[in-house]
């Protein structure tokens, strides 16, 4: 199962021990909330570890998911994991409505911020706003977990997909000819963009062949936009004819669709690298390649956190994972920088940004509102908060949402940090 994080009264790391113990050391007064992202408890009175076990902490960086998982290098148990949720698409799209509503302003020859960009440069190692995000999202959780967790090293996937194998899969090279990791940054590649289905039947739990949409002996190539996931029975009826001639005139559409995702993770992966080692922690690389050699070999289901455990060279023979619950963390953002909303024309209107302090809490916020038996709406609330210059707020719970609580009865748990989060309870075999 997932262990909570311990810290002693000076604000060291200690071993992390299981929920059951948490919960005993909290009731008998003897530990107290230290933080709740991650949750990590402080105990009073406790000394520090004179043995404590080796702790790496794993990443799967993704375009859109990171898996996170630390692990006890001795005994293989995956003590913590977790799975983060980006929002680079989220900026991006942000970022196409601000310039889509400039260029509107431009035209109409109303008043607009004149373009900086013959005066600026971009500095070494510049990322857009969208990748480099991720990177910070990665570097805040990691050091995040550092304050409540013993990490002696960090192990990372520095590639998961080699665009340069795919768009040209005759590349010669020992690392991809030969070797038992040869072919799998492709096949992995298809194997997520088909979603793990048979491309043209839909199959799935099936064994899946790679396959070429357009025949070599009709002068069809192994680019990656050529390459699909058929089962054996499509495969061999299929034959030598093209994907349109069999009837899938689809899938050759969705073949040739842009390596977003792929070109997002190389272009963040040496930022990300750069961020881990600044920590001054010793820093373990793999391929993609390596994970899923990893993750097959222990016969483990295919999840972002397993995928993080099997990262590297250094992953033990047998993983302890059962019972684990990720914790699901997706990035939000804090505050809009906009100060007037706009429609779809770029034309404002609605009202000017309000008020975003009230009583000392933030939209987002998450309270505890005790309401006394004198009003209407008496009781114990806890969840975030959504404010209201009157002060009457809003609060969330993870049922229902109740109106009208005034911020006087309300009491600070967590404040905003741009991350919502969650628990993902599934039942892998």
């Amino acid at each position: 199962m997932s262990r909570v994080f311990v810290v002693d009264m000076q604000q060291q790391p200690l071993t992390p021990c299981t929920p059951a113990r948490a919960r005993w050391l909290l009731t008998q007064k003897k530990a107290a909330i230290w933080r709740r992202y991650p949750f990590t408890i402080i105990v009073k009175g406790a000394k520090p570890d004179a043995l404590v076990p080796e702790m790496v902490c794993k990443l799967d960086p993704g375009s859109e998911t990171t898996g996170i998982a630390v692990l006890n290098q001795q005994s293989g148990e995956v003590l913590w994991a977790g799975e983060l949720t980006h929002r680079g698409q989220a900026i991006k799209e942000r970022l196409d409505q601000r310039r889509g509503c400039r260029r509107s302003r431009c035209q109409r020859h109303t008043r607009y911020r004149e373009p900086r960009f013959l005066n600026r440069t971009r500095p070494k190692g510049w990322l857009p706003p969208s990748a480099q995000s991720r990177v910070a999202n990665i570097h805040t959780w990691v050091n995040r977990i550092r304050l409540s967790c013993l990490i002696a090293s960090l192990s990372m996937e520095l590639v998961k997909f080699d665009t340069q194998l795919m768009q040209h899969a005759e590349i010669s090279g020992v690392e991809y000819q030969q070797g038992t990791l040869a072919g799998y940054e492709t096949r992995e590649y298809l194997l997520e963009k088909w979603n793990r289905a048979c491309a043209y039947c839909g199959a799935t739990h099936l064994p899946l062949q790679i396959e070429h949409i357009v025949p070599k002996s009709r002068g069809g190539s192994n680019r990656i936009a050529n390459l699909a996931i058929a089962c054996e029975a499509c495969n061999l009826k299929k034959g030598a004819h093209t994907a349109e001639a069999f009837g899938f005139p689809n899938v050759q559409q969705q073949a040739q669709q842009p390596l977003k995702d792929a070109a997002a993770v190389n272009a963040s992966r040496w930022a990300v690298w750069r961020v881990l080692t600044q920590t001054g922690l010793p820093v373990e690389t793999g391929s993609g390649g390596l994970t899923k050699f990893n993750r097959t070999h222990r016969n483990l289901p295919k999840t972002h956190w397993l995928d993080a455990s099997c990262v590297g060279h250094s992953t033990p023979e047998t993983l302890h994972w059962k019972q684990v619950h990720p914790f699901l963390i997706t990035a939000m953002g804090r505050h809009s920088r906009q100060m007037c909303r706009t429609n779809a024309f770029g034309v404002p209107d609605k009202a000017p940004k309000a008020t975003s302090v009230v009583g000392g809490f933030r939209t987002g916020d998450m309270v505890k509102a005790v309401v006394p038996e004198t009003s209407k709406k008496a009781g114990v609330y806890v969840g975030r908060i959504a404010i209201r210059a009157t002060g009457y707020c809003n609060i969330k719970t993870g049922t229902e949402t109740i109106q009208g609580i005034h911020v006087r009865y309300c009491t600070a748990l967590h404040r905003m940090d741009g991350y919502s989060y969650s628990f993902k309870k599934e039942r892998l075999t």
